[in-house]
């Protein structure tokens, strides 16, 4: 009874001589929630999203929307060596930097900052691999259960061969989610490969996927500039990935360099350490005047242009492109990855890439419609994400209550 009674108590960090550094001035909490719905507990949040310290970019704006239904909100972020400080950034909100050029410097870093914060009641890490180990390994000295969030697809063969790194993490993986409350996963996808294996779990893990703002891409008016110099082509082809090895842009361009006519164009957004190798193979070929590199930039403005999006990923947990495409009313031709059968893309095997955007190009659809996609609103996605979470120390008052009482937990 008395650890559900300290899952109870606020964390010492909102005042008093506990403060390990000296805050900023707090600042209101602007968000989309516009009502409190303080559950009582306090969350340490563990990851490696360094948006958070840019308090108008989208990850900082999710934090303040989360700290609407927590007592106090602590974030613990691994990043590279950089010049962020701890400082608290809202009312009941404080993040704390884990900086350094070197991977296990501030893994140990993230340890020390957490173990130091006192009590919280729960920890959420962002994935069961580096983040996960840190909050397991802080768990017993807050007094706090934990609750874990898996973004990728790790059981995915092609995850494990990506890396040395990525085969480490699988092997971490199954240790972490031993000792979650909840697990959260961002795909059905997910969730069924969870449910294959004998990880020994918990829980059922729960499918809540990553907020999109459909509604923006509904409505996005295409760059203009854009549309001028693509006039040309009667039919335009758009990826939008990050260039690094495990989107497989290669694919994209084999395919489209095979398979498209003449009429056709490719347009790739996105920046990445790939860039100049895919450059050198797309202008390689006959056909590579057709395909544009335009670094990153703004996607919304670039989806009423197109006639088709590709998808090449070896894995994905989610997939928020095969959204916004589909939300936009384009077709997406995707690797088996992600959320992409479950949202209504056309999925083919790599092998088949090249005949099926052929196949496209002669009789395919040239609308995409999103399907099994629960948000409509910014408020429903924080409401799903904050119940999930806080349902853990509810969960584990419940079992020590039962044991209390002499029933079995």
């Amino acid at each position: 009874m008395e650890k559900a009674q300290n899952m109870m108590k606020t964390n010492s960090l909102t005042k008093g001589e506990n403060k390990p550094f000296n805050p900023a001035r707090p600042r209101p909490v602007s968000s989309g929630v516009h009502s409190s719905h303080d559950s009582g507990f306090s969350l340490l949040v563990i990851g490696t999203e360094t948006g958070v310290f840019d308090e108008e970019s989208d990850a900082a704006k999710r934090i303040y929307a989360y700290a609407k239904f927590f007592k106090e909100v602590h974030v613990v972020v691994m990043c590279g060596a950089s010049t962020f400080r701890t400082k608290r950034v809202a009312d009941n909100v404080v993040l704390h930097p884990a900086s350094s050029r070197s991977r296990l410097l501030r893994f140990l870093k993230a340890v020390s900052i957490s173990r130091r914060l006192g009590r919280v009641d729960i920890i959420t890490v962002q994935d069961p691999f580096e983040n996960g180990l840190v909050g397991l390994l802080s768990l017993k000295k807050l007094s706090a259960v934990l609750h874990v969030q898996i973004h990728t697809d790790f059981l995915s063969p092609e995850f494990r061969k990506h890396s040395i790194v990525n085969w480490i993490r699988t092997l971490i993986a199954p240790f972490v989610l031993r000792f979650a409350v909840r697990i959260r996963v961002v795909s059905n996808r997910i969730k069924n490969s969870l449910e294959t294996k004998n990880y020994k779990l918990k829980t059922i893990p729960t499918v809540l996927p990553i907020f999109v703002d459909v509604g923006l891409y509904k409505s996005a008016v295409s760059d203009p500039r854009l549309a001028l110099r693509l006039r040309p082509f009667s039919t335009k082809i758009l990826v939008v990935s990050r260039l690094e090895p495990e989107k497989n842009v290669a694919l994209a361009i084999r395919a489209f360099l095979k398979s498209a006519p003449r009429e056709a164009c490719l347009l790739i957004v996105g920046e990445g350490s790939e860039r100049s190798k895919l450059e050198r193979l797309a202008h390689s070929s006959a056909g590579g005047d057709r395909v544009f590199f335009e670094g990153k930039r703004e996607a919304s403005s670039c989806y009423p242009l197109c006639d088709l999006v590709l998808v090449t990923s070896h894995y994905e947990g989610y997939g928020r492109v095969i959204i916004e495409a589909l939300a936009a009313g384009k077709p997406v031709l995707s690797t088996d990855v992600g959320i992409a059968r479950e949202a209504g893309a056309i999925v083919t095997e790599p092998r088949e890439f090249a005949n099926a955007l052929r196949e496209w190009f002669a009789k395919g659809p040239r609308e995409g419609i999103l399907q099994n996609y629960p948000y409509t609103r910014f408020n429903e996605y924080v409401r799903a994400y904050c119940d999930d979470i806080t349902s853990c120390a509810r969960q584990s008052l419940y079992m020590v209550s039962d044991s209390q009482n002499g029933k079995p937990v």
